[in-house]
């Protein structure tokens, strides 16, 4: 008959004494309550606040508030000791940055620069980075031309040159004119093919020489129209809220929120072509019976289809804000209305 050893539970008191561990486990223990209850504290006794990310680091969070170090996580091994376990993952500016890869891609759109007092035309090519030939071919000036401050330059994203598209014009022909390949031009453009041009249509030729010209500059050729061949775009009162400015554009909207009022073709012809692009947001595009193009930008609404014919004063689409406007939003309603191959009569 085997004996029975009856094996009676230590007092807390006995515990220690026979094994020390206990004693170390439970001041383990003890500790890891006063940091948990009091967390605050002891981590600005540890001068931590000097751990938050700087202002110009703080990409997602808000300015006002401060990053902390994720705090260990304490292990009980065997209930005589503690093991720290950092955690797998510890965010930090270093990491937050490297999540985002910024856009370096190189725009592809053509800008305007207001001219500011001091500068030069090699000091505005320099801080773009293009030609000085780039920006007298775009801007239609030499190298003796002088510029004063509040003037309007055409700024190209690359060194070359502009082309407006005229009837005839094949892109084989305008890169054998400016010395480039087919194939720069369609890959910059976005072209789909050879055949995806329209007249009106402005291309950046980049790396395009313009040709030897007695004047040095390029004269995009206007055809002569009557002051009276188009009609306001917009209801009376035809009322301008911007005068000249890219491309031989001008702004019109009525005073408070036009957002939905209809627009209207200026002249009667062919809807060439519709389509969205980041700044004119929605747009039409009608060709003249004379090779004239007008564009309708930022509309709301398009109400007509690319080979379709249209009256003068035919509802065309709804003002909007579509596209990049200044203001954005509703407060931005208004609509871009340019002439390309004449004089816009509405310039002031």
């Amino acid at each position: 008959m085997s004996k029975i050893k009856t094996v009676r539970p230590l007092t807390f008191y006995q515990g220690f004494l026979k094994n020390p561990f206990y004693y170390l486990g439970v001041i383990s223990i003890i500790l890891l309550g006063l940091i948990v209850l009091n967390g605050g504290a002891f981590l600005k006794s540890l001068n931590l606040k000097n751990l938050s990310l700087a202002p110009e680091q703080n990409l997602f969070f808000s300015q006002n508030k401060k990053i902390w170090p994720e705090s260990p996580d304490f292990l009980l091994i065997q209930k005589s000791s503690l093991k720290g376990i950092t955690p797998p993952f510890m965010v930090t500016a270093q990491v937050l940055g490297s999540l985002i890869e910024p856009n370096s891609a190189p725009s592809e759109e053509i800008t305007e620069y207001i001219v500011e007092p001091g500068d030069s035309l090699w000091q505005i090519a320099e801080k773009f980075g293009i030609s000085l030939n780039t920006i007298l071919w775009a801007n239609n000036l030499s190298q003796y031309s002088k510029i004063q401050p509040g003037q309007k330059l055409i700024i190209l994203p690359v060194s070359g040159v502009i082309h407006h598209i005229q009837a005839g014009d094949t892109v084989s022909g305008i890169a054998q004119k400016y010395k480039v390949k087919s194939d720069e031009i369609i890959s910059f453009n976005n072209l789909s093919s050879e055949a995806d041009i329209f007249i009106g249509d402005i291309l950046i030729v980049p790396g395009g020489v313009m040709p030897s010209l007695p004047s040095q500059q390029y004269v995009v050729p206007q055809v002569p129209i009557a002051s009276s061949y188009f009609i306001c775009p917009i209801a009376p009162p035809c009322r301008i809220t911007q005068g000249l400015h890219w491309y031989n554009a001008i702004d019109f909207s009525h005073q408070g929120v036009s957002c939905g009022e209809p627009i209207y073709a200026a002249a009667g012809g062919q809807i060439q072509k519709t389509g969205y692009s980041k700044t004119l947001g929605n747009y039409v595009r009608i060709l003249h019976l004379n090779g004239v193009v007008t564009l309708y930008g930022h509309l709301q609404n398009i109400l007509v289809s690319s080979g379709q014919e249209v009256s003068q004063g035919q509802t065309i689409g709804l003002m909007g804000y579509s596209g990049y406007t200044i203001p954005a939003g509703p407060a931005g309603c208004h609509l871009h209305f340019e002439v390309r191959g004449a004089k816009n009569p509405f310039a002031r």
